[in-house]
C-alpha cells in the first residue's frame, strides 16, 4: 500500500517511527513533512498529505500532531477524505470497519508509541465492512 505521511514538530517523532514500521510491513511511505522537531504550521504538510490522497496518488495517509485534532480538521476539509482521530485499537477498527477512514490521524502526546503502533497496524488490516455503512460514507462524500 502506499501511504502519505504528514506532521507538525510535534507529531515527528511518530511519524518517523510509523514510517520505519510501514516499511517493515513492506508498505511505501512517503513523508510530506515536517522533517524536525523545529515548530511549524501543521496545515503546511497535512493539506498536501491528505489532497495527494484523495487525488488518488497514495491509497491512505497518515497525519500527526501533538494532539492529531487539528490535523484530522484540516485533513476532513479536502473533498473525498475521511480522516479518523483514533486513540486506541478499537477506535482504528471502527474507523475503517464502519467509516473507511482513508486518512488517520494520532496525537503525539496523547498516547504511547505502543499504542500507536496497535493503532497502526489495527488501521492498515482492517476492512471496510461495506452493507448499511456504505449509504453512509456515500452521504458523508456527498457533503459539501
Amino acid at each position: 500500500m502506499k501511504i502519505a505521511l504528514g506532521s507538525d514538530h510535534a507529531g515527528y517523532r511518530y511519524k518517523e517511527l510509523l514510517k520505519r514500521r510501514l516499511e517493515e510491513l513492506g508498505h511505501e511511505a512517503y513523508d510530506f513533512g515536517a522533517h524536525s522537531t523545529e515548530p511549524v504550521d501543521y496545515p503546511v504538510f497535512v493539506r498536501p498529505a491528505a489532497e495527494a490522497v484523495a487525488r488518488g496518488e497514495f491509497d491512505r495517509g497518515i497525519v500527526l500532531g501533538g494532539s492529531g485534532n487539528g490535523e484530522a480538521m484540516v485533513a476532513n476539509r479536502v473533498r473525498g477524505v475521511r480522516c479518523a482521530l483514533c486513540w486506541n485499537a478499537e477506535s482504528a477498527r471502527l474507523a475503517r470497519a464502519h467509516n473507511d477512514a482513508n486518512l488517520l490521524s494520532l496525537g503525539e502526546r496523547m498516547i504511547d508509541e505502543a499504542t500507536a503502533l496497535r493503532i497502526l497496524e489495527t488501521w492498515l488490516n482492517a476492512p471496510f465492512e461495506g452493507g448499511r455503512h456504505q449509504k453512509r460514507i456515500e452521504m458523508i462524500d456527498a457533503a459539501d
